[in-house]
């Protein structure tokens, strides 16, 4: 009995200490740790991330999570799931600095997924994106 109560122990320390690490979320290892293709996306202003940042967990079996999901799932899809793949799309943007961060850790295909980028404003990171970083839909 005494074993279990210590393994139980170590396993949460483990737990809590990747949380506070910052290397799961807690919306992950909560619901899609095992399958399929997700990833939480954050967006911050300014050029570096917040550990306390409100985030989505973007889900696509079925899409879901913000309002753009099934077009961010598609486009994802299309890239298996490398944002750096996104195509750009054309746009204009104002030329005024007012930067963004956008940061996406999950899951795709089985293969882990880290992103990491500051824009120089939001337009620029959605031209770049599309709409996996659709957060605010």
């Amino acid at each position: 009995m005494t074993q279990r109560i210590t393994a139980l122990r170590g396993g949460l320390l483990a737990a809590a200490t990747a949380l506070a690490l910052g290397t799961v979320t807690p919306q992950a290892t909560a619901q899609h740790s095992d399958t399929g293709n997700w990833l939480f996306v954050t967006v911050t202003r300014g050029e570096r991330h917040h550990a306390e940042t409100p985030g989505r967990l973007l889900l696509c079996d079925p899409p879901q999570g913000h309002q753009k999901a099934a077009a961010a799932c598609a486009e994802l899809d299309r890239v298996g799931g490398d944002i750096r793949k996104l195509e750009q799309k054309d746009a204009f943007c104002p030329m005024i600095y007012a930067p963004v961060t956008a940061h996406a850790r999950g899951e795709w295909n089985g293969r882990p997924i880290e992103y990491h980028e500051t824009f120089s404003n939001g337009c620029g990171m959605a031209a770049r994106t599309g709409a996996v970083f659709a957060v605010d839909s």
